[in-house]
């Protein structure tokens, strides 16, 4: 028994080291390919802001539809950059939420749950899974990593 126990605490401590690395790499990663799509999507496409401004909440419903496209096209593609390359992260983490936040509101909110019906399940998955990278940055396979460790030795 204390054989399992010990190959256990190995896989364990193995699993916990590594753990600093993979997790908020994958969360990053996936949040980064997500809001690139929306982002080229708006780049490519119309402005439809115009139809819904009714429905952003305040102050976003103050802002020129025009200017809240443009707004939440570049923070979504740059938001991505810097979420992949994990530089930045928590300002673009907290910028990702408002907008996203604004989208559930404006977009999702009147719509159920349901992902098929366009209802708030999938902002609600990015939400939460902002959560770790903003409280505990961006993990070690990152430039935030790299250029705190540089400021902290110089």
């Amino acid at each position: 028994m204390n054989q399992y126990i010990y190959i256990w605490g190995s896989v364990s401590k193995f699993l916990e080291s590594i753990g600093t690395y993979i997790p908020r790499l994958g969360l990053r990663l996936f949040l980064a390919y997500e809001f690139w799509l929306a982002g080229v999507e708006k780049f490519n496409g119309t402005n439809w802001f115009a139809d819904i401004k009714s429905d952003f909440p305040f102050p976003f419903n103050m802002i020129a539809p025009e200017i809240s496209w443009q707004l939440s096209t570049w923070f979504e593609l740059v938001g991505a950059v810097g979420l992949a390359l994990g530089l930045a992260t928590r300002f673009f983490s907290i910028s990702l939420v408002v907008l996203t936040i604004v989208a559930w509101a404006a977009v999702h909110a009147g719509n159920g749950y349901n992902v098929c019906d366009n209802g708030y399940k999938l902002p609600l998955v990015y939400l939460i899974m902002f959560i770790p990278i903003f409280f505990n940055g961006a993990g070690k396979v990152s430039l935030d990593h790299v250029l705190w460790n540089r400021i902290a030795k110089a």
